[in-house]
């Protein structure tokens, strides 16, 4: 798996699955679901979405 999520776009995931966990423990614990989601995606840097949409945020050429 190449990297193709670059550390902006970690970060952001960091703070948005903070926000999703916190209002899964408020109202629903399947949000728990998407908040593992963007945590694995930003520890690993591979998002398999963006492979998909040929998308990549790692600084570097881009390819497509």
């Amino acid at each position: 798996m190449k990297k193709n999520v670059g550390t902006t776009d970690k970060i952001i995931r960091v703070v948005v699955a903070l926000i999703i966990a916190v209002l899964g423990y408020l109202y629903s614990p399947w949000l728990y679901i998407l908040t593992a989601i963007l945590l694995i995606t930003a520890a690993t840097s591979y998002c398999g979405l963006y492979q998909l949409l040929g998308i990549k945020t790692t600084k570097g050429k881009q390819s497509k």
